[in-house]
């Protein structure tokens, strides 16, 4: 459940990141402080809890045969490459953000938008990905009984 609650606050991120695009640099910076303001502690609260309950749960499968035992390893696996590529790219990039100013955003900011949303969608489909794993594997532990 919690994957998959991540992984609808990246979806809902992304929509608004991609409705952004035709922004204009001041409007776009203007966006981006708003959402720094509680978006990275959103973020914090459901990748982390989501990857901690996807490890007890490889733990607790691991012992037993069959892609029950794989898929939330796989899960796991994805997630923790969420939180890697988050911290490589997307927050060092929120830390600068909080930097620009809306009346005079810097002359690269559309670049930097690109780089970040880039990895964003990159997230999006890891944890789309893990928390579908996470369900399948679900699915198949009801029918081992």
């Amino acid at each position: 459940m919690l994957a998959g609650i991540f992984a609808g606050f990246l979806v809902a991120v992304l929509v608004l990141e991609l409705s952004m695009r035709s922004a204009d640099g001041s409007v776009y910076t203007q966006v981006r402080k708003i959402e720094l303001v509680g978006l990275d502690a959103l973020a914090s609260v459901t990748l982390l809890p989501a990857i901690a309950t996807t490890a007890v749960v490889v733990f607790g499968r691991w012992l037993r045969r069959g892609a029950a035992r794989w898929l939330p390893a796989a899960a796991l696996v994805l997630l923790a490459g969420v939180l890697v590529l988050s911290m490589l790219v997307n927050l060092p990039i929120n830390t600068d953000q909080q930097a620009w100013t809306v009346a005079s955003p810097p002359a690269d900011w559309a670049s930097v938008r690109d780089q970040w949303q880039l990895a964003h969608v990159v997230r999006v489909v890891l944890a789309t990905i893990a928390f579908g794993a996470l369900g399948l594997a679900a699915i198949e532990r009801r029918h081992d009984g």
